[in-house]
């Protein structure tokens, strides 16, 4: 390399060629393909990739180097998308065109020369590429360092602020406001100049209602029931009846334990035993689901599942709760001061984002890039995870215990946590486990706390850190459940990032209504069924889906509710109403998990087994969320295996033959039969056009009638119309 280019940056270098390549050949050379800088690809990269850049890759590749090696520098986006003496190193969604990942499996250069990074790390390298190398340096925020951030100042940011009431709004069409919300809906909607749609059909309320807040539709007779109903009270009574039903819980469950990062195992194998498992983590799921069926107070569900045994330590059957905590990821090498650490983290995080709103994680390695979060305030609460054991508490006292009380066989085991010995941490600058700075003492975030820093001193600080967090001036706690309920309820929470509410976060679309709901939530007793009954019992939420003009012109993505959202079932949903339209569903609540894809297995899919080591094929081919991290919202995705499956599975070829016996034998006619077959799966009479496609399909009955019957069927099962909640 000449002089010249020895002194220059790699991004320079790249724009010098690209002008030569320009004058001298008459093609211009384009830089790599941009990043994706959405908030999560950013979230990955400053929790995943900055921390490892900065501890095993600037000292020898960044400005700050005294012996640049190679002419690479990975000290900011421009320099990694150029690469260095030896070419490009990153190529966004290219992972096989992206030598860095040579270099880190050791298969070229060996990076970092010091030893080979863990598997984990590279693995999230690749996710990295994939999402296209999200960076956001070249364009950082630059906040003052923790000494100087001015908390006062930093508290006018929309989240910091304490929720409040709001004067309901005069709006155009008082009739429209059956709830509060529905004021500040309809104002937005006003200023814009538009005009919310007319109510939803009752066929389709109830189905949405249904499918909304149980995961299945309502059977025939249960739909005919209110369609027939002419009483102004049947919507509300139909409301009431299903939050009563023991089946809410289920669907509430399955939201909070994609948050919560609920799974049945590790995602390691070590020795003979293969994948350390937890044999009794349903427990934890049943008891989410219990105590959303009985309507705990939210409040009290969070302190429980962060400190049920020193709360109630004698209520041994509320322990469990802990199963917040203690199902977590246990990583390999354990007490191994580096792994131990990514140990803290991962509680840090999920209890930060789950239910705070806030990326406290990525202050470990170094002070938040654009929220008032130092990393001390990372450590405070680290310290607070670092004072806690995970521990499989006998399920009966008199079994077989080791020394510390822990059962020496996991399958008689509750796995929870306990307390350990108070330890408060030093910094890890830069993330490093070895060099150490200032002691923190354990305690909450300052941005939350009213002053100062709430210290904690009182054992490994749970409980403190329970009611820090559950504080009815917290700004963030009840914002953050009222948007994830909004979210699961109308398809899109207020929020759009419900777990970032963060400067990277999107803003609310209605500030003052999820304030207003927020608090209004408090003071009904932190209740989730009195949140759901307000929100479904709405104009807003009964509106039809229904497109027009003026609002797919001013508002195409529907950010102002003129209308409901149509959108996709999950796949638990999706499973659930296939084997209730067979006829098949078993209704049992809680118990041992199962494998959903097996065709004789007719429980619900909540019950599914979730394995971190090797996530079951059909959870994951209908985007369940990787159980290894906390996950706040579900990609949907359309793939080719995902109509192989409904086509060839064994499991619905299961759900095809018994649909197919229940349609023959549910009449003597084929016409009758078509009817029963639309009014079971879809809950309306056939149009005469599917009719008569139906009956010629169908044709004589023949030897090969009950197989054509079979074919119906699967057509019925595979629908759209059978997938989406209208």
């Amino acid at each position: 390399m000449n002089q010249w280019s020895a002194s220059r940056s790699p991004a320079q270098r790249f724009a010098v060629v690209g002008i030569l390549s320009t004058v001298l050949l008459g093609v211009p050379l384009t830089p790599p393909q941009a990043a994706d800088v959405s908030p999560a690809g950013i979230e990955f990269f400053e929790q995943k990739i900055r921390p490892v850049l900065v501890k095993h890759c600037y000292e020898c590749h960044s400005a700050e180097s005294k012996n640049v090696k190679g002419g690479l520098l990975l000290d900011s986006r421009a320099a990694v998308l150029a690469g260095g003496e030896s070419g490009l190193i990153v190529v966004p969604r290219k992972i096989n065109d992206s030598p860095i990942l040579d270099a880190l499996r050791y298969e070229s250069f060996e990076m970092p020369p010091v030893g080979k990074l863990p598997d984990r790390v590279i693995a999230d390298f690749e996710r990295w590429i994939k999402m296209g190398a999200p960076d956001p340096r070249e364009e950082e925020v630059v906040r003052p360092e923790a000494a100087k951030i001015d908390f006062a100042s930093a508290r006018e940011f929309w989240s910091f602020k304490p929720p409040t009431r709001h004067e309901a709004p005069d709006v155009s069409d008082s009739n429209f406001v059956k709830k509060p919300h529905d004021g500040f809906v309809l104002a937005t909607l006003d200023e814009a100049g538009l005009k919310p749609n007319a109510r939803a059909d009752r066929r389709t309320l109830a189905r949405r209602l249904y499918l909304t807040l149980l995961g299945m539709p309502p059977t025939p007779e249960e739909l005919d029931k209110f369609i027939r109903e002419s009483s102004s009270k049947s919507y509300e009574a139909m409301v009431d009846r299903v939050l009563a039903s023991p089946h809410f819980g289920e669907r509430l469950a399955r939201i909070w334990l994609d948050l919560s990062r609920y799974a049945e195992d590790q995602a390691h194998i070590v020795g003979k035993n293969g994948s350390l498992l937890y044999p009794n983590a349903y427990l934890y799921r049943d008891w989410v689901i219990q105590a959303f069926n009985d309507d705990m107070p939210y409040d009290d569900f969070v302190r429980l599942q962060l400190a049920a045994d020193l709360i109630a330590p004698e209520e041994k059957s509320q322990h469990v709760a802990l199963g917040f905590v203690g199902l977590g990821p246990k990583y390999y090498r354990r007490n191994d001061p580096e792994v131990m650490a990514d140990e803290w983290e991962n509680h840090v995080d999920t209890v930060s984002r789950g239910l705070l709103g806030l990326t406290v994680a990525c202050a470990r390695c170094h002070d938040h890039k654009y929220d008032p979060i130092p990393t001390t305030d990372y450590y405070s609460l680290a310290g607070v995870f670092a004072s806690t054991s995970m521990f499989n508490r006998p399920l009966d006292d008199k079994k077989e215990k080791n020394k510390n009380g822990e059962a020496k066989k996991p399958v008689d085991a509750v796995h929870i946590v306990k307390e350990a010995t108070p330890t408060d941490l030093n910094v890890q600058i830069r993330g490093d486990v070895k060099n150490k700075g200032e002691v923190v003492q354990r305690g909450f975030p300052h941005i939350l706390s009213a002053d100062s820093p709430a210290k904690f001193n009182d054992g490994s600080g749970r409980q403190e850190l329970a009611e820090q967090i559950v504080r009815r001036d917290n700004p963030l706690t009840a914002r953050v459940i009222v948007n994830r309920v909004w979210g699961m309820l109308f398809g899109k929470p207020i929020v759009r990032t419900p777990s970032n509410f963060g400067t990277l976060g999107d803003p609310p679309t209605h500030p003052k209504l999820l304030d207003d709901l927020s608090v209004r939530f408090m003071e009904n007793g932190w209740s989730i069924k009195w949140l759901c009954r307000e929100i479904v019992q709405s104009s807003t939420w009964q509106q039809s889906s229904d497109l027009n003009q003026a609002g797919q012109s001013a508002d195409p993505s529907n950010r102002l509710l003129w209308r409901t959202n149509r959108r996709r079932l999950d796949v638990e949903s999706w499973r659930d109403s296939i084997l209730l339209s067979a006829g098949r569903l078993d209704r049992t609540v809680g118990g041992k998990s199962i494998d959903p894809t097996d065709p004789k297995e007719t429980r619900r899919t909540i019950y599914s087994k979730v394995s971190r080591l090797d996530l079951n094929p059909m959870l994951a081919m209908f985007d369940f969320p990787d159980p290894n991290v906390h996950a706040g919202t579900r990609v949907e995705t359309t793939t080719p295996l995902q109509k192989m499956f409904v086509l060839n599975s064994p499991f619905m070829v299961a759900q095809v033959d018994a649909l197919a016996e229940r349609c023959l034998a549910a009449a003597g006619q084929d016409s009758k039969r078509i009817n029963w077959a639309s009014q079971t799966l879809f809950g309306r009479e056939p149009t005469p056009e599917e009719r008569e496609l139906a009956l010629e399909f169908l044709g004589d009955q023949d030897d090969k009638h009950a197989e054509r019957w079979k074919q119906y069927a699967q057509v019925l099962l595979a629908s759209n119309e059978l997938l989406m909640i209208d």
